[in-house]
């Protein structure tokens, strides 16, 4: 189904497909920061690094779906996936996200609860983020971290916070 907002069409599975959703995230993003994109680094080279996907966008729902590979390079000593690079999948899932959906944010706090070991046979990853609630600067998100077969491996809630148009990462009392 078309997302009307950025006429984006969920990933196929193919490389046009992801390649599709990428650009049109990446043209979404554009358009939301005008002038400002310069300021910005899209995609993260983290994102780049981890080799993400995007793989569907629904910003009238405000929800984003990645995908990451399981690689070697990631495994603690037990042969899974180490906890950073889950939480770093995460984070570079919710990141895009909350940029497409709120002015210019930075994570505050990321919690995540580990269900399952995650080991290379599974080849990938998925996340799936959305955002629950906007209060003030405050930004609330889930994600889910699932296998390519729906079993949910993970789950995550994260607090991100709007910084102001002058740059500066203020904090509200007690914050």
């Amino acid at each position: 189904m078309e997302n009307e907002t950025l006429g984006i069409v969920p990933d196929d599975g193919t490389k046009e497909g992801s390649s599709q959703l990428s650009d049109a995230v990446m043209d979404a993003l554009s358009n939301r920061l005008g002038e400002r994109m310069d300021e910005y680094v899209f995609p993260p080279p983290v994102f780049v690094a981890m080799q993400g996907e995007f793989l569907d966008v629904d910003l009238d729902d405000g929800s984003l779906t990645a995908r990451f590979p399981v690689l070697g390079d990631y495994l603690n000593p037990f042969g899974t996936m180490q906890g950073g690079i889950i939480a770093a999948a995460v984070d570079n899932t919710l990141g895009p996200l909350s940029v497409l959906i709120a002015p210019p944010n930075v994570t505050r706090r990321l919690e995540v609860t580990y269900s399952r070991p995650i080991t290379p046979d599974l080849g990938h990853i998925i996340v799936v983020g959305k955002l629950l609630e906007r209060a003030g600067r405050r930004l609330f998100f889930k994600a889910d971290v699932r296998d390519e077969a729906g079993v949910r491996l993970a789950r995550a809630k994260a607090v991100h916070w709007v910084v102001d148009e002058a740059g500066g990462g203020e904090t509200e009392e007690g914050e």
